[in-house]
Parts: C-alpha cells; sequence; structure tokens
C-alpha cells in the first residue's frame, strides 16, 4: 500500500497484542467469515436490556479499545471467538463496537481493513441515521468492499433514497446505502440531500451539525483512531451547539473531499492539522 497509513496493522484501538492466542484461534481466513463473527460477540444496549443483566454491564458500551471488548467476552465465556455467543453472553455495544471489532479481528489477520463512520439510509426510510461499518482489501490493490457486520444477515431493510435501492448480498453494500460523514457532507452542500435526514435515532440530534461531527470522526478512523459515537473535540461541541460559522464549515469541506480522494498521505498530513486529531485521553 502506498501513502502512510498501513491498514493491515492495528492502531491504538485495534491492537489485540495484550490477547491471550487462544482466544484468537482458528479465526476465518476468508473477509466475509470474519464479518459475520460480531453478530455472536456484541449485543445492542436496546436488545440487552430485554435480558435484564446486571446493571454495571451496560457500561461496556463505553469500552474504545477492541482488547478491552474481548477481555470483558472472555470474562463472560472463554471460549475462542469464533464460537457464537448466546445473547446473555456477548458483550454490550452500538453499531461502533460491531465494526472496531471486526476491523481488529480482520487486521489482526493482516486484512486490510478499517472504520468508517457515517450514516445507514436502510434502517428506516426517507432517514439516514447514524451508523458505523468495516471497509476490506479482499487481496492488496484490490478496491474497498464496504460491509455492515450487525446486519450482514438481515435481508428486508427497506432500500436507500441515495442509491439504487434493495438490499444487496450483505457481504457489500451498494453505493448510496452508507454515506459516510464526508460523503454526507458532499451531498448536504451540493443541495442534493436535505440535511435534516441525517442523525441519531431516539434523539432530536438531527441536521448539518450531526453531519460535521461524523465527517471528523471518520477522518480519525482513516487514521486508524475509531472513537466512540459520541466523543468530541476540538470544535465539535461548538459546532453541535451552532457556534462555527463559514470558516469551520470550509474545513469541512476539506476534510469531506480529502477522504473521499482515499490518499493516505493526505488524509494523515490533513489529521495532524487543526485540531483535528484525537487526544490521547479519548484513546483510553
Amino acid at each position: 500500500m502506498t501513502g502512510t497509513i498501513d491498514y493491515t496493522s492495528p492502531g491504538p484501538l485495534t491492537d489485540l497484542a495484550t490477547i491471550d492466542r487462544g482466544a484468537l484461534a482458528d479465526l476465518p481466513e476468508d473477509p466475509a467469515a470474519i464479518l459475520r463473527l460480531a453478530q455472536h460477540l456484541v449485543i445492542q444496549p436496546g436488545d440487552a436490556g430485554q435480558l435484564s443483566p446486571p446493571p454495571g454491564r451496560f457500561g461496556e458500551n463505553q469500552f474504545r479499545p477492541a482488547a478491552r471488548l474481548i477481555r470483558a467476552l472472555l470474562a463472560l465465556d472463554p471460549s475462542p471467538l469464533i464460537v457464537a455467543r448466546p445473547p446473555e453472553r456477548r458483550v454490550i455495544g452500538t453499531c461502533r463496537h460491531f465494526a472496531v471489532l471486526t476491523c481488529a479481528l480482520l487486521r489482526h489477520r493482516g486484512i486490510a481493513a478499517r472504520v468508517r463512520c457515517g450514516f445507514g439510509a436502510y434502517f428506516r426510510p426517507g432517514l439516514a441515521l447514524d451508523h458505523w461499518v468495516v471497509e476490506f482489501r479482499p487481496a492488496a490493490g484490490a478496491p474497498w468492499v464496504r460491509a455492515d457486520p450487525e446486519t450482514i444477515s438481515a435481508t428486508t431493510l427497506p432500500p436507500s433514497p441515495f442509491g439504487p435501492g434493495g438490499r444487496p448480498d450483505p457481504a457489500a453494500l451498494r453505493p448510496g446505502e452508507f454515506l459516510t460523514g464526508g460523503e454526507a457532507w458532499l451531498l448536504f452542500r451540493a443541495g442534493r440531500a436535505d440535511g435534516a435526514v441525517f442523525g441519531v435515532p431516539g434523539t432530536e440530534n438531527f441536521g448539518p451539525a450531526e453531519i460535521r461531527g461524523n465527517a471528523i470522526r471518520d477522518l480519525a478512523a482513516l487514521n486508524r483512531v475509531e472513537i466512540l459515537p459520541w466523543d468530541e473535540w476540538g470544535r465539535m461541541e461548538a459546532s453541535y451547539q451552532n457556534r462555527t460559522g463559514p470558516g469551520y464549515d470550509a474545513l469541512i469541506d476539506t476534510i469531506a473531499a480529502t477522504c473521499a480522494a482515499d490518499d493516505p498521505a493526505a488524509v494523515a498530513a490533513l489529521y495532524k492539522s487543526e485540531d483535528l486529531e484525537v487526544p490521547p485521553t479519548l484513546l483510553l
């Protein structure tokens, strides 16, 4: 891979060096098979709530490092990760945890992988909801394949208004089914998408500020720093409060264009500039 980012190697939140090799034994070599593992290892908080777990367990969705997620899994069930867990023995996490755990396992297998932060347009008709997915390269130099490890087995999701429609073979999302923060921003700025349809389900947090935030989180993820969906740094808080202006929107323009160009050197250089780099306090 050219450039300055090696997506076959872990970042600070996908490093599994501290995990016992037995837990990672017999991981599949096929990326699609690895993508399917997370559905039996992670459970969303809403689904977990129906099982009445101990209250302290809901804090698992605050875990950032994949290694910490795996240690929590092994405390519930010491079996290797290829062994499917019943719902009560899965770690509680969001779509971000599905994606980060999957990315860490792909990288552990030496497969180029990266997490993308943006919006899923296949959950509710007419809306693009805050979501995280994974991209992987099945072979060196091959095009990136975008896939959703949380919904990979689903076949009844509604079509996206931003793509050709229909639910594809779940091994690969079609263009427009998932938009990164930058892709959503480019559509919004071009007048091709209503900013009001982008947001966080179950909240009033919809609008351009949500797109800006996910564009910045996606830039961080492209630099192998996959923080939590609610982590904020730099001018993000001010943006969510609509206290930034045209200059900040111009910066998001640059972020969106740089991520779309997919030049690792440019992505790395931009991340190090301005106030875009994730602070060390959010890497724990």
